[in-house]
């Protein structure tokens, strides 16, 4: 018994003394790769690793280890398993390859290679993954500084890394550390399964006033095998609550106020939410503050502001939360304006010759400084209150405007308009217009007159008339009347007077062409030409006797010149004159409409050529009248005129025969033979219509008309007593 006892006891103490013996496993080597590329494993240094022909590869799991490949004769077979299609032999088998690594393959690997081979050699694979951008969320309901404890400031994440990654929070670029009481962060990770972690890292924190504007951010920091990184966050602001110490008011816009400005007036407070506001004004009778009305909490607009608003003004904030009340301190508002512009005399008048003055005055709560100035031209006339008119003459009447401004305060002003008016009789800008205008139609006739006082315009034919003021001094009249063959002949004439005298201004009529069917208007105003062609005769303005006798002694020596080189040329026989020679007259083109061509003769009537297409009529009409008294036109295709009795033939195609009546008509009456004449060629220039720009005289059918004035001539044939003209005549 006592011999097994012994023999006991030796072999335990020889398995003790075996085990303290021992060597301890040198540590693996260190294989460090990322997540997803390919981790080459080496069954140990380079220099020793000798005959690698047949190696065991085991992957060891809680301190199993379990077969994984099997190199045989330099042959290297997948054993299966989970690393069956993942792992290969590189550098000509000195290496075993782990393909698409995970965080799951983080472990120890053992290759054993048989003698003469290196043995044994172990290998620590880490796996690494970089985390995702952290993100970060603020509370967004705000930290109140009465809070007792840490409250959530913010919350950050990083995504997907492996390992975890280490957090660390920063407030105004300075890292935070735990405090009691004050600061406390709390982080958890999960696991995902793919074998990353996700880190959630939560910051709590008391807050202070001066916190409303701190910047908190995170900061994440992992290892890769290239070495240590981190990633940062960007930064949140918090919203932090805190009670008002003060109260103030502010006006917009700053600087000087004016009537007519829109003004803000704020009540302010360095709370946070502000409190509640009530905005007074102070009664300038009781000196006690009356609330006023407000469209926002302590905003008060003026729009327009005006003089009454001016005054102290003082903002009261009450806090809701703790009750307190604070007030700003009052504040005193001006509003400046410019009012009541006034000139004596009101009503200014006076007459021709005279003087006349002018004096501004008004009211202002800033200094005033006043300027007058012409209303038609905006001439400064004189930089002051009174303004001195001498010598006055028909065109100093008119407006004249005091401006009165302020100016310490930019576009405060105040104006007033006065008319000036001069006594003197009416004044009208044309005495004489030529009007065109087609028979029958509907012709307006604009006048217009100045004078003081103002005067009346009468018509001398009959008409719709109506009239409107035009400026303080100023008449218009409008005349609607048909126009008629009386019409032409008499004309209108408009006369404007007034207590001090009288004006006119006379329209002269001739009959225009008129194709259009239907009826038709003409309007001629007081400074435009009317429908058709009109001729203004301006009323002679004033200006110097020398000026005029200057320019009356140039033109003299201007046209005795022309005459004598007229005379010279002549005499030379370089200039064809006479009865016999021809001459061909071209209109530029820029004149064709208004070229006029004078014609006479020396020759009895029988042998002057009846001239054809005429548009007006002037010189000395001999009294010798066909002995008819109607004209008649043939009117459409091939328009002729034929005086007599009426045509036997027809007018042909697309054409009408149309009598012309001449009432009144004697042969013993040069008047009566002279409108005859004028009306043959009007209606003619109307029946005709206008044609070539050069014209030629020719012989045979005799005229009823010494002279003839042509501006444009006619293409058509014309029919006289004498029988039938030949081809259209042109003038040499």
């Amino acid at each position: 018994m006592r011999l097994l006892c012994a023999l006991l006891l030796a072999a335990c103490c020889r398995r003790a003394a075996g085990v303290l013996g021992e060597a301890e496993p040198p540590e693996p080597e260190l294989v460090e790769v990322e997540v997803g590329s390919t981790a080459l494993l080496r069954c140990g240094p380079s220099q020793a690793q000798g005959n690698l022909s047949y190696v065991d590869w085991f992957s060891v799991h809680r301190e199993k280890p379990v077969l994984i490949f099997r190199v045989l004769q330099g042959q290297g077979h997948s054993v299966a398993g989970e690393y069956e299609h993942r792992l290969s032999l590189r550098e000509a088998g000195a290496a075993l390859a782990l393909t698409h690594v995970t965080p799951h393959d983080e472990r120890v690997f053992l290759c054993q290679a048989k003698p003469p081979g290196p043995g044994e050699h172990r290998l620590q694979l880490r796996v690494y993954k970089a985390p995702e951008e952290p993100s970060i969320q603020a509370n967004t309901q705000g930290i109140s500084v009465n809070s007792p404890e840490p409250e959530e400031v913010a919350t950050c994440v990083g995504r997907n890394g492996y390992p975890v990654p280490q957090v660390v929070w920063y407030k105004n670029g300075q890292p935070l550390k735990e405090q009691k009481d004050r600061v406390h962060i709390q982080s958890s990770q999960t696991a995902e399964s793919s074998g990353l972690y996700t880190l959630r890292s939560v910051l709590q924190a008391q807050l202070r006033k001066q916190d409303r504007d701190a910047r908190f951010y995170c900061e994440l920091s992992y290892r890769l095998p290239s070495g240590s990184h981190m990633k940062e966050s960007p930064e949140v602001t918090v919203p932090v609550f805190y009670p008002a110490e003060t109260v103030w008011l502010e006006v917009a816009p700053a600087g000087p106020l004016k009537e007519g400005d829109r003004v803000e007036i704020q009540c302010l407070a360095d709370g946070n939410p502000p409190p509640h506001f009530s905005l007074s004004k102070q009664d300038p009778g009781t000196l006690e503050l009356v609330e006023e009305r407000t469209l926002e909490d302590g905003v008060l607009v003026l729009a327009p502001a005006r003089r009454e608003h001016s005054g102290r003004y003082q903002c009261q904030g009450l806090d809701l939360e703790s009750s307190a009340s604070l007030l700003s301190a009052p504040r005193e508002l001006r509003v400046d304006f410019v009012s009541d512009v006034r000139v004596r005399p009101a009503a200014p008048e006076a007459h021709e010759g005279g003087n006349l003055t002018l004096t501004c005055r008004a009211e202002s709560s800033q200094e005033l400084e006043f300027q007058w100035l012409r209303e038609e031209t905006g001439k400064v006339l004189a930089p002051q209150s009174v303004l001195e008119l001498q010598n006055l003459d028909r065109e100093a009447g008119g407006g004249y405007r005091c401006v009165a401004s302020a100016p310490r305060v930019p576009g405060l002003n105040a104006t007033r308009l006065v008319s000036v008016a001069v006594f003197g009789p009416p004044w009208m800008a044309l005495r004489e217009r030529k009007v065109r205008a087609p028979e029958d139609a509907l012709l307006n006739l604009t006048c217009v007159a100045w004078g003081h006082p103002r005067p009346t315009i009468t018509w001398s034919v009959g008409g719709t008339a109506s009239e409107q003021n035009q400026g303080p001094q100023g008449v218009l009249s409008l005349l609607s009347v048909r126009v008629t063959p009386q019409l032409v002949e008499t004309g209108a004439q408009c006369v404007a007077s007034n207590t001090l005298g009288r004006n006119s201004t006379r329209f002269l009529l001739e009959l225009a062409c008129n194709r259009s069917t239907g009826p038709s208007t003409a309007t001629v105003g007081p400074h435009t030409r009317a429908n058709g062609t009109t001729t203004e005769k301006k009323l002679p303005e004033p200006q110097s006797k020398g000026v005029v006798i200057a320019a009356v002694t140039v033109s003299l020596l201007v046209l005795a010149l022309l005459g004598a080189v007229l005379c010279f040329f002549h005499k030379k026989g370089k200039l064809p004159c006479g009865r016999s020679g021809k001459q061909d007259i071209t209109l530029p083109p820029s004149h064709k409409s208004t070229f006029v061509v004078e014609v006479k003769s020396d020759k009895p009537p029988e042998e002057m050529g009846l001239l054809q297409g005429s548009r007006a009529v002037s010189g000395d009409l001999l009294p010798q009248v066909p002995p008819s008294s109607a004209v008649w036109l043939r009117e459409g295709l091939g328009q002729a005129l034929h005086w007599g009795g009426k045509p036997a033939g027809s007018p042909g195609p697309g054409s009408v025969w149309k009598q012309w009546p001449l009432p009144g008509w004697s042969p013993s009456d040069p008047a009566v033979a002279q409108q005859w004449s004028r009306r043959v060629l009007q209606a003619r220039s109307c029946a005709l219509g206008s044609g070539s720009d050069r014209v030629r005289a020719g012989d045979g059918v005799p005229v009823p008309f010494k002279g003839t004035r042509l501006v444009t001539p006619a293409p058509n044939s014309m029919e006289g007593p004498g029988g039938r003209l030949g081809n259209r005549p042109e003038l040499v």
